[in-house]
């Protein structure tokens, strides 16, 4: 197994600037950055104002659309923030009286991005006047040009990072762009069509025109920001918790409710987490095993009687996607057994490609290898046409992993024919032939990297003072809550001694430990047999752990959830 060292949060602002509250919480706030209490007031009317470059001409161009009764196709991406971006533009567009259609083509067939052979398509099924692409586009120069050819005009949205000109469509909204002032760079493809929408409505609202009330789509525009695992930044997090309250008081789209009720989940006691980990996984399922329709004709739904029957085939393919999912990580442990898998012989990047891998479940399996050795990981699966396989890489902190692919691309430009991404995930297509010599030209590049980077860190929030084992620390800390990525759940860490074990389906472990001052506690690592050493002879153990209720027979109780134990 990799390294692994437990290390405190620096702190990156002053806790002296959060009065009012205990000290252990605002050095949890100064650790993740937060530089005033208004950070802490989660309210609309403090999200950024939209100077995004090319929001004028992107709200002119739609505006005209509208009123001249042109076609508008929507172009979407595949996973959840592109189906949540989709959702809410053919919704709010049609509420203004847009006539508004949507398309997002088989990803395995079509590839990533607005290629010429979706121009084609849109063109062939729809003949749209306008196209606007959501969650895609920002480097489809020649997609751009088909659709232009083929008499469209294109406006672009997206948040993808690029380092080159954008293509030339009529309008491109990113702000990730190149010469865009606009200062959240971490706005999730729902969130810079959000924006787009926001400012369409109140322009034409001013001019006395058909509009929309934009705030009843922040549900889209939450669940589509959490499961992009988009950096929760204080614009985000208004985003994120706005939604997230429409869906507690039961004011979301019925295909919400549906997948909700589905999944066994009250809406009332929904977390921000859930939005990751409940619904997110379920509307990803439709791009990854079947058809992202399925996902977004979900979310359309206008009443819960469409809805439900959805909502199930959602559910019924998440299922086959954890199977399938299963089922390669499996077989790439097993390749992986026949390295002597120790931090000594381990590569420093994981490559693996198998021809019957399904290309719809690679990145999560990518990413649970990431997870489990500390490595950057690609795993391939065959394209169609049997000449190339597609991958999809995760990375770990510290190695970017777009820009790691793209030093092979130009320094190997035979080796990889199409790549993009962030620094944490990145997709490419390689021709099948070349896998052994990009395998190796690539672990050889990361192997040449920093060898700490190879360690992974456990970043805890240090110890909690005795003061604050008590259920009100469970509440305090979820009312600062959206938690989430770049703002993460609060985790802390102590030695304690141990007074009684036991297994809980022979794979769990629950311990009773005693704190200095005498207070005992439960504490429940979940999966432990696989994970950790647990030596019931020796008297005390360190944890790293987060505070959480128990509740169990109506009784609340306090516990610790283990997330690393050692002794």
């Amino acid at each position: 197994m990799p390294k692994l060292e437990i290390k405190q949060r620096p702190l990156l602002t002053r806790p002296e600037f959060f009065q009012g509250v205990p000290s252990f919480v605002a050095d949890i706030l100064a650790r993740r950055g937060v530089e005033s209490e208004q950070e802490l007031e989660l309210k609309l009317k403090h999200l950024l104002a939209p100077t995004m470059k090319g929001l004028p001409e992107a709200i002119q161009l739609i505006d005209q659309a509208i009123d001249t009764g042109q076609k508008i196709v929507i172009v979407g991406d595949y996973d959840a923030d592109g189906a949540t971006s989709t959702t809410l533009m053919v919704l709010a567009l049609r509420d203004m009286g847009a006539h508004v259609e949507y398309l997002v083509p088989d990803r395995f067939k079509y590839g990533y991005g607005l290629t010429p052979a979706i121009a084609d398509l849109a063109f062939a099924n729809f003949t749209p006047d306008l196209l606007i692409t959501v969650d895609n586009g920002i480097s489809s120069h020649e997609g751009v040009k088909q659709a232009q050819d083929h008499g469209m005009q294109v406006i672009i949205t997206d948040h993808h990072l690029t380092t080159k000109p954008t293509p030339a469509a009529e309008a491109v909204v990113n702000p990730n762009q190149l010469g865009c002032d606009f200062l959240s760079k971490a706005l999730a493809g729902v969130g810079v069509a959000f924006y787009v929408l926001a400012n369409l409505s109140t322009h034409r609202k001013k001019l006395g025109k058909s509009s929309t009330v934009i705030t009843n789509y922040l549900d889209l525009v939450a669940l589509g920001t959490y499961a992009d695992v988009a950096s929760l930044d204080y614009n985000n997090r208004i985003l994120v918790d706005a939604g997230l309250k429409r869906i507690q008081q039961h004011l979301c789209r019925p295909g919400i409710s549906a997948l909700l009720e589905i999944a066994g989940r009250d809406a009332a006691t929904l977390k921000a987490q859930d939005l990751g980990f409940v619904l997110g996984p379920r509307i990803n399922a439709a791009g990854r095993m079947e058809t992202m329709d399925i996902g977004i004709e979900c979310l359309l739904a206008s009443d819960l009687a469409t809805a439900y029957p959805l909502a199930e085939q959602l559910n019924k393919l998440n299922v086959e996607r954890r199977q399938v999912e299963g089922k390669i990580k499996q077989e790439a442990l097993t390749e992986l057994e026949k390295i002597q898998l120790d931090e000594n012989t381990l590569p420093a990047a994981l490559i693996m490609f198998e021809q019957h891998w399904h290309q719809g479940v690679i990145g999560i399996v990518a990413g649970r290898l990431k997870e489990q050795f500390h490595r950057p990981s690609i795993v391939f699966a065959a394209d169609e046409d049997g000449i190339h396989i597609k991958g999809s890489a995760r990375s770990i902190e510290g190695i970017h992993i777009r820009d790691s692919i793209e030093r092979i691309a130009e320094q190997y430009p035979h080796l990889v024919s199409h790549f993009g991404g962030h620094a944490a995930a990145a997709g490419l297509t390689i021709k099948k032939q070349h896998f052994a010599e990009f395998k190796q030209v690539f672990e050889q590049l990361i192997a040449e990297m920093d060898e700490s980077l190879f360690t992974a860190t456990l970043w805890t929030d240090g110890e909690l003072p005795a003061s604050a084992f008590q259920i009100e620390t469970v509440d305090l800390l979820q009312n600062l809550s959206p938690w989430g990525q770049k703002f993460p759940q609060p985790i802390f860490e102590g030695i304690f001694k141990i007074l009684d074990y036991r297994w809980l389906k022979d794979v769990h472990l629950k311990l009773r430990v005693a704190l200095e001052s005498g207070q005992v506690m439960d504490a429940i690592a979940f999966n432990a047999i696989d994970k950790y050493k647990f030596d019931p002879m020796k008297q005390h153990v360190r944890l790293v752990y987060e505070l959480d209720k128990n509740v169990f027979n109506g009784n609340v109780s306090l516990q610790m959830r283990i997330a690393h134990l050692e002794q």
